[in-house]
């Protein structure tokens, strides 16, 4: 394991989960993400980048929701879990992310190479 793959794992125990609205996908558009994190996704094709894209949505987003939910990047777990990232319909853990490991998170986000998902 490299250190960035501890660091993810350390981040993803340590983000609050919460229970969405169902159907709702309004925070699955394009992101960007770490190279490690999408290493561990399935690969698209560029014809399913492109589309995503144009749709302004998430390529691994299929008609039931988030197909790469156990894997999502850090960035779709923070959403509904800071007040950076808001959910548009108020959903949102009992407890928010601890503001020093929220800063960790976006320190690492500075850290690493970052690529669209």
């Amino acid at each position: 394991m490299t250190e960035n793959t501890h660091k993810i794992k350390f981040f993803r125990e340590r983000i609050p989960s919460f229970t969405c609205v169902p159907g709702c996908h309004d925070c699955c558009g394009p992101v960007m993400t770490s190279t490690e994190e999408m290493a561990a996704l399935p690969v698209k094709t560029e014809v399913e980048h492109e589309a995503a894209l144009a749709a302004l949505s998430c390529p691994h987003l299929g008609e039931h929701g988030c197909q790469v939910y156990d894997e999502r990047p850090l960035i779709c777990r923070l959403f509904g879990t800071t007040p950076k990232l808001v959910c548009p319909n108020g959903k949102r853990p009992e407890v928010m992310i601890d503001p020093a490991v929220e800063r960790q998170i976006f320190r690492y986000f500075e850290e690493v190479r970052h690529v669209l998902v």
